[in-house]
Order: C-alpha cells, then sequence, then structure tokens
C-alpha cells in the first residue's frame, strides 16, 4: 500500500506546520507462530545468532499494523501522524498483538 502520509516519532514536523489535530489512530494486529515456525525457530535458537524466520514474522506484523495506522489516519481526514509508535505485547503463548499508534493531524507546508 502506497500512502503520501507523512510519518515520524517527533512532536512535530519540521518545515510543517500543524492545522488541526484529529486524534489517536491505530492499527492492531495479532499474530502466531506456525508448528512449523515454531520449530524451525527453536532449532536456529540451539545454534545462535539471527532467526530469519522470526524476524520476518516481527518485520511482517509491524508493516501490517503500520499500514492500519494509515488507513484509519486517511479515514479520519489526516494527512501526516505525529509521535508514532510500536507497541507489542503477548496475549498468550505464542500469540502477540502488534499496535502501531499516533496522533492524527492535518499539516500545511511552510512556504
Amino acid at each position: 500500500m502506497k500512502t503520501n502520509t507523512l510519518i515520524t516519532t517527533s512532536t512535530n514536523l519540521e518545515g510543517y506546520r500543524i492545522v488541526k489535530q484529529l486524534g489517536l489512530v491505530r492499527g492492531i494486529t495479532v499474530r502466531s507462530r506456525s508448528i512449523l515456525g515454531n520449530m524451525a525457530g527453536g532449532f536456529m535458537t540451539i545454534f545462535g545468532g539471527r532467526s530469519a524466520i522470526y524476524t520476518e514474522l516481527c518485520e511482517n506484523a509491524r508493516e501490517e499494523a503500520l499500514q492500519l495506522m494509515i488507513q484509519h489516519a486517511n479515514e479520519s481526514g489526516a494527512n501526516a501522524i505525529i509521535s508514532m509508535r510500536y507497541d507489542a505485547n503477548e496475549v498468550m503463548n505464542g500469540l502477540t498483538e502488534v499496535l502501531a499508534y499516533g496522533t492524527a493531524v492535518v499539516v500545511e507546508k511552510i512556504d
């Protein structure tokens, strides 16, 4: 999903003026690991190093949460999101919630 929505972890957006604050926006996804993924990931932990299986799972979950947050912001009329953050929590063993959230705003470019 391609978007023109500006996103920053800062409380302001360099070169832009916030003209309207629309409130909290969020995107949430809940992901589980498959049995095969758990076995392969567990096997990789025996030898140590980077776990490509879990890295890909985490990256996909974050990207999905990000895109859902952007969709929520666009639906509210925002063209930018400030103070963007990620959060993750284990809902139960093997089931993880990933949340992307921030403040939806309307910005204008400063001349």
